[in-house]
């Protein structure tokens, strides 16, 4: 419904082709949301070619010979595919709930050998070229020696979920760089260090830091004012 509104004020001539949408913060006064349903829109406009997505100056509007033409009905049909049902904001939240529990769960219970499947998913992780598939086993992994099959199975659930989601794809493209799988490999080795450990609490907090990153890494304000993008999130 977002995407299809600000989709409707680029129709009506509100937004002109190349010119820059107003941002987030603003977007998500003028139509009482939230900023992470507006960032979901823009991308899930971005794919439906309205917009363009510059990461370090903005978002404006795609020119016509750029964006898809199509009529009133097909657009919005266009841009709700795009959209899904389940936003990449929701489902970090929910992996935010949960996977913390896991970890602590995981160095009260994992066996010898859920521990060395552990380690090797984070060290596979380190300088490859399809990170995100070792992200996915290290998690999984974590949340199989939690030994809750329930737990396992929910995330499990959550990364199918995420590897569906186009939205969340696209802001991954924009803002996961070597750099920041780099980031999140150390991350991975101090949480693995604390199940290692047996500390419970600690790799509760390393797992909840680690999802938090994700979180505001994916959050970081497109036009690249880092100080802007910092200040709405803790205005939000």
């Amino acid at each position: 419904m977002i995407a299809d509104q600000i989709a409707g004020k680029i129709g009506a001539g509100e937004f002109l082709p190349g010119e820059r949408l107003p941002s987030e913060r603003e977007l998500a006064e003028q139509l009482q949301v939230s900023r992470p349903s507006i960032r979901e829109a823009l991308i899930a406009l971005e794919i439906g070619g309205y917009v363009e997505v510059r990461v370090g100056t903005g978002v404006f509007v795609a020119h016509p010979k750029l964006g898809r033409q199509l009529d009133e009905e097909e657009s919005h049909a266009g841009v709700r595919t795009s959209f899904g049902d389940i936003g990449p904001f929701e489902l970090v939240e929910a992996r935010i709930l949960i996977e913390p529990e896991c970890a602590a769960l995981a160095a009260q219970h994992a066996s010898e050998q859920q521990l060395a499947e552990i380690a090797i998913a984070s060290r596979s992780m380190h300088g490859s070229n399809t990170p995100g598939t070792h992200d996915r086993g290290f998690h999984v992994a974590i949340a199989e020696a939690s030994g809750n099959a329930a737990l396992a199975a929910t995330v499990s659930h959550l990364w199918e979920l995420r590897e569906r989601s186009a939205i969340f794809s696209r802001l991954e493209q924009h803002f996961v760089t070597r750099k920041i799988w780099e980031l999140a490999e150390i991350e991975h080795d101090r949480l693995l260090a604390a199940i290692q450990a047996r500390d419970s609490v600690r790799a509760r907090q390393m797992m909840a830091s680690h999802l938090l990153g994700i979180r505001a890494r994916l959050q970081e304000d497109f036009s690249g004012d880092a100080e802007l993008s910092r200040i709405e999130r803790i205005g939000a």
